[in-house]
């Protein structure tokens, strides 16, 4: 279940990663109007039939979760955005990746809460996989980017707790 903005984000961006992806970005702005976010990988793709089923909540490729009768991260994202006065975009090529594109009216009474934007930024860069990961953050005035092969470079694996504590305290001093 998707209690927050931020757990919507972490979903997508998850799914970009286990699509086989060697670039994954992130992008997440926000302002007093409204939250927005876009996540862009070239994993593998979907066809104009995939994207249809993996649009539809009451339908799954049985691969990712053998034991699941339906996919809900997608329609969750579509009904949240809808319901939240926002609007929600996904564009998909076989072989060469997607891009899911949602925005999301902040002054709605229905948009979730946006969450701990600093802790999924480090949820995500800890994602298992090959995918250099960008992360784009713009919030009102202020902007700053993270690529993950330069955190590793900087504070070593993102496995060992002292550095994970090192990435959380870096991530909540960039959103102060």
């Amino acid at each position: 279940m998707h209690f927050t903005l931020a757990d919507l984000v972490t979903d997508i961006t998850q799914n970009a990663v286990e699509a086989d992806a060697e670039l994954v970005e992130l992008e997440v702005s926000e302002n007093d109007k409204e939250f927005r976010f876009l996540v862009k990988d070239n994993g593998k793709g979907m066809t104009e039939e995939e994207l249809k089923r993996a649009i539809d909540p009451f339908v799954t490729d049985g691969i990712k979760h053998p034991n699941r009768k339906v996919g809900l991260g997608l329609p969750f994202l579509i009904q949240t955005a809808g319901q939240s006065g926002g609007g929600w975009d996904i564009k998909s090529e076989k072989g060469k990746g997607t891009t899911v594109a949602a925005w999301f009216d902040s002054g709605n009474v229905d948009i979730p809460p946006v969450g701990d934007i600093p802790g999924m930024f480090r949820s995500i860069l800890m994602f298992n996989g090959k995918a250099e990961i960008i992360i784009r953050r713009k919030k009102t005035e202020d902007e700053y980017e993270i690529i993950k092969s330069e955190l590793v470079d900087a504070i070593g694996n993102l496995e060992d707790a002292s550095s994970l504590v090192m990435l959380g305290d870096y991530l909540r001093g960039l959103e102060e």
